[in-house]
């Protein structure tokens, strides 16, 4: 028996000592996940492990990625990183006939998740190549910036601000870029906020990039509130746990010691968090005030309520109380872009993406009040072109925002929200009647008459519909755009905007770029005045995507 184990033993010992000789004998690495979930897509970026820098330091962006040989052991491989981002599948607007389609309807969209989710992709090292479509949404990129549209006058919510010149990557077209822009207020100047944070405080909010800079972000805005401002604090995880209940804002440090208490572990039933959320909106709601939930997650609901769908149909019913939900992204490699989006649009809210403290400080500083007051609820906007002087058009972006013509004055049916200072910017590009670009043509077997159009200077009508919060009537604007909105000679406005569509459409490998270039994005911008911090740091950012 004794000679048996021995046997055993030496056959054992000889068995490893040809396991090291060999390179040693790790498990194999888990495959990557490709898989499709809904109409989302999952694609691979770099783990971080630390915050991505700022693209204003000194030294300039960071591009690199973390590699395999800067963890391990010597005889152990680093795991390798599982990335199950999702994003909603995207198809790209393209040039209609105003014979067949006069109306362009669509409801208005302030989200600027998109630019910040892009720009914490690029400046940690993640090639343009290897980000998903999806992530690329034009509408929200164009909205993350200022722009020096015309104030609202005569009692009107908006400002409305057009220009129109040759398009920079298509001569055969004029770009319309459209600014839409509400009265600025200071946050200060609002009172009856009832605000209830619902945070995220699952295990997959440990990373640096989540829970430490969440922390840090609600330090930002309990600075900036005021101070009879109600605040309540739900956490959720597998289960919801009411942290904070009615307290003044007043009592700041109370607030913030409930903050740092915060700690990240277990699954994620975000349907908890979220009904635990309602109840507090609703138990200290306040008539004719700003009731509003803010969430803040990664998205990556395992527990409860997961679908997309099923979160829609629940936020959609939970808006009527009037209570708003806005939600705030972190995070990477499990982030659910889709989920967080819907969300955010089924709650009448705005969904902003947080990828470092700097942003935090704008969303909760220079924007607070355009985060936190909605001033206009339900805005839809049709363009009705004339065929007097345009053939076809295109929509650029605000895809997933589309809307059919006669939805326009159905005030049941559901669009977006702009806040205080808010600015909403539209493009079209625009084939005018006399340009030699070819557009498909309909037959009708029946006829139907042609539409000729009128020949009275104006190119289109803007038509802009909305409610005032906490009314179920809408009011209705029109704006007559045409040849007075003519220039060889674009704004800023203009220049910076184009900017911006001609990197989105070279990010995206649209069918209609035409030209398009990122040093044709960048000359753009040379041909501006003085460019602001945001638009320096964008600029910064298409120099990184061209490497």
């Amino acid at each position: 028996m004794k000679k048996i184990a021995s046997i055993l033993v030496r056959s054992a010992l000889a068995s490893c000592l040809l396991c090291l000789a060999l390179g040693g004998c790790a498990p194999a690495a888990p495959e990557q996940d490709s898989s499709l979930a809904g109409d989302s897509r999952t694609d691979a970026t770099p783990t971080l492990s630390h915050q991505p820098k700022s693209l204003d330091s000194s030294d300039g962006a960071n591009t690199e990625g973390l590699t395999s040989s800067s963890i391990g052991t010597p005889y152990e491989e680093p795991p390798v990183p599982y990335n199950t981002e999702e994003y909603a599948a995207m198809r790209e607007n393209g040039f209609l006939s105003v014979a067949a389609n006069p109306f362009s309807t669509f409801s208005a969209d302030v989200d600027t998740a998109s630019y910040c989710n892009l720009r914490r992709m690029l400046s940690s090292g993640t090639k343009l190549n290897d980000i998903p479509k999806g992530a690329v949404r034009i509408e929200e990129m164009l909205n993350y910036f200022r722009y020096d549209y015309r104030a609202p006058k005569d009692a009107e919510p908006f400002g409305v601000t057009p220009c129109i010149s040759t398009c920079p990557w298509n001569p055969d077209t004029k770009l319309l870029v459209l600014g839409l822009s509400t009265e600025p207020k200071e946050y200060a100047q609002m009172h009856g906020n009832n605000l209830v944070f619902l945070i995220d405080s699952s295990g997959s909010m440990e990373d640096p990039e989540k829970m430490p800079l969440l922390k840090e972000s609600m330090g930002e805005l309990v600075a900036n509130l005021n101070d009879d401002d109600t605040v309540s604090i739900v956490t959720y995880a597998g289960s919801e746990r009411v942290v904070l209940e009615g307290a003044k804002a007043r009592e700041r440090e109370r607030i913030l010691q409930a903050v740092r208490e915060l700690d990240a572990n277990g699954s994620t039933n975000g349907q908890a968090g979220l009904a635990k959320a309602y109840e507090l909106a609703r138990a200290h709601f306040i008539e004719g005030g700003n009731n509003r939930i803010i969430l803040a997650s990664d998205g990556d609901l395992n527990v409860g309520i997961t679908s997309q769908s099923e979160l829609s149909d629940y936020v959609s019913q939970q808006r009527k109380s009037g209570v708003y939900l806005s939600v705030l992204g972190f995070g990477q490699g499990n982030y659910k872009d889709t989920k967080m989006e819907s969300i955010a649009d089924d709650g009448n809210g705005n969904y902003s993406y947080i990828d470092s403290i700097q942003e935090a400080k704008r969303v909760f500083g220079e924007d607070l009040c355009a985060t936190m007051r909605t001033v206009a609820d339900d805005v839809k906007l049709q363009v009705e072109f004339n065929p007097a002087y345009v053939k076809g058009y295109r929509l650029i972006g605000y895809e997933n925002r589309s809307l059919n013509a006669e939805d326009f004055k159905n005030d049941k049916v559901d669009a977006g929200e702009v806040g205080s200072g808010h600015a909403v910017t539209v493009a079209y590009e625009i084939v005018t009647a006399d340009s030699p670009m070819q557009l498909p043509e309909i037959d009708s077997k029946y006829g139907g008459g042609e539409r000729k159009g009128e020949k009275n200077g104006e190119w289109m009508t803007l038509s802009v519909r909305y409610k005032n919060p906490g009314e179920n009537d809408s009011k209705q604007l029109s704006y007559g755009i045409g040849e007075a909105d003519v220039t060889d000679q674009p704004s800023d406005n203009w220049k910076f905007a184009s900017a911006v569509i001609e990197f989105g459409m070279v990010a995206t490998k649209s069918e209609h770029a035409g030209t398009a270039s990122f040093d044709g994005a960048i000359a753009l911008m040379d041909q501006m005045g003085a460019l602001d911090d945001r638009q320096r740091e964008f600029k910064k950012l298409v120099s990184i995507a061209s490497l």
